[in-house]
């Protein structure tokens, strides 16, 4: 990859960027469509839980400090234990409406399915920015 050219290397970044916004659209996609395709709105709770997802990283933890960092002290402990339970609450939250038979099964699943791919886009955009060809071009 480091014998392309410098165009070459933006192009390729400028793709993995675009693809990851895709992936983000299909999730918001899929979760409005689990709430508008039944007439149910309650499975909208869950981005309750993905607003509050990155909050307790936002405010315990320091610049210093990574979310899969070992040890650092009782705040990265509590960062790491609310972001924990809130991403389970993003899980748990379709799967107790299910229970208690107030969405069908077609809404739990793209709930579910919905939840994997936000994950999957997270996944990608740290993997995206822990190269180190792709920060050298001072983008993040």
């Amino acid at each position: 990859m480091a014998d392309l050219p410098g165009y070459m290397l933006t192009c390729l970044h400028s793709l993995r960027l675009a693809g990851l916004a895709i992936l983000v659209s299909v999730g918001i996609v899929l979760q409005v469509l689990a709430c508008a395709l039944y007439n149910n709105w309650w499975p909208m709770l869950t981005v309750l839980m993905y607003v509050m997802l990155p909050m307790p990283c936002l405010f315990f933890l320091g610049s210093d400090n990574s979310i899969f960092s070992i040890g650092g002290g009782g705040w990265v402990d509590a960062a790491k234990f609310l972001t924990g339970a809130s991403a389970v609450g993003s899980i748990a939250i379709p799967a107790i409406l299910k229970h208690a038979n107030v969405i069908g099964w077609g809404a739990l699943l793209m709930e579910i399915s919905s939840f994997f791919i936000f994950g999957f886009a997270i996944v990608c955009s740290i993997l995206m920015n822990s190269e180190s060809d792709y920060s050298s071009y001072g983008m993040f």
